[in-house]
């Protein structure tokens, strides 16, 4: 039988992040649910444990009760791209992730060929050369009137963190939601603090190992019906970029 030490932080974890048993054992690999471990019935393999670790970054240590660190490396955790796409010159491509893809972008984030069915861009603009950028679509009203749903925003890859600022609007990538928010990271709290503009909608806390990427918003882009699919989408960007193009060659 599993200590009881295990078991009861095992679930503890779980309960604390809001997973049902199938939706958990889903996520670490583990077939059917995670009822027969927090009964004790079911050693924890060590792929489980690994899967804590990379997932959450939860310490094996304070797992089996050797410790009461819960974390591993939780003030520098990686928040930089999981996956980056470039085109036939190997230059990076700026994704488009829509409001129906991101439901599915944290459980995809590092499968490179899931990428693929997303549609995807080269800015031909200083302000977009040297970094990484993301298209993402805005959805659901909480950062109004800054931005509205179905708008688009494009940002920059953030490193790390401690790289935030509360000036800025972010796009935050948790382990399961694509949140547009503002950061905010209190003296003397470890936790991280996402803010809406809409005040109808309250602020709430995260711990830092729940954030898998961090993109600040540069622009946005607004467009119109035309744009509603994503075909209609890349022909506007298309033709705004020959707009530009004809612009810059006339001065």
């Amino acid at each position: 039988m599993e200590n009881e030490v295990t078991i009861k932080r095992f679930t503890e974890v779980r309960r604390d992040l809001g997973y049902t048993q199938a939706e958990f054992a889903k996520l670490l690999g583990i077939s059917s649910t995670t009822a027969d471990i927090e009964r004790g019935r079911t050693k924890l393999s060590g792929r489980v444990v690994a899967e804590l670790l990379k997932q959450f970054k939860i310490n094996p240590l304070w797992l089996f009760g050797k410790t009461e660190s819960k974390y591993l490396d939780t003030s520098v955790v990686s928040v930089i791209p999981k996956v980056v796409t470039v085109d036939s010159a190997d230059n990076d491509n700026m994704v488009l992730v829509n409001a129906k893809a991101a439901a599915g972008y944290p459980q995809n984030i590092q499968d490179s060929s899931w990428y693929r069915q997303l549609p995807a861009f080269d800015l031909p603009l200083p302000e977009f050369r040297n970094a990484t950028y993301r298209g993402f679509q805005v959805e659901g009203d909480s950062m109004v009137p800054n931005l509205y749903p179905g708008e688009w925003v494009l940002a920059r890859a953030v490193e790390s963190v401690e790289e935030v600022s509360l000036n800025k609007i972010y796009v935050v990538v948790l382990q399961d939601a694509v949140l547009v928010k503002k950061v905010e990271r209190p003296p003397g709290n470890a936790n991280i603090v996402l803010i809406s503009l809409n005040e109808n909608y309250p602020t709430y806390e995260i711990e830092p190992h729940q954030i898998q990427e961090i993109w600040e918003v540069s622009s946005k882009l607004t467009f119109g019906i035309d744009a509603s699919t994503e075909k209609g989408l890349l022909r506007q960007l298309q033709e705004s970029m020959e707009d530009l193009k004809r612009q810059l060659g006339n001065k």
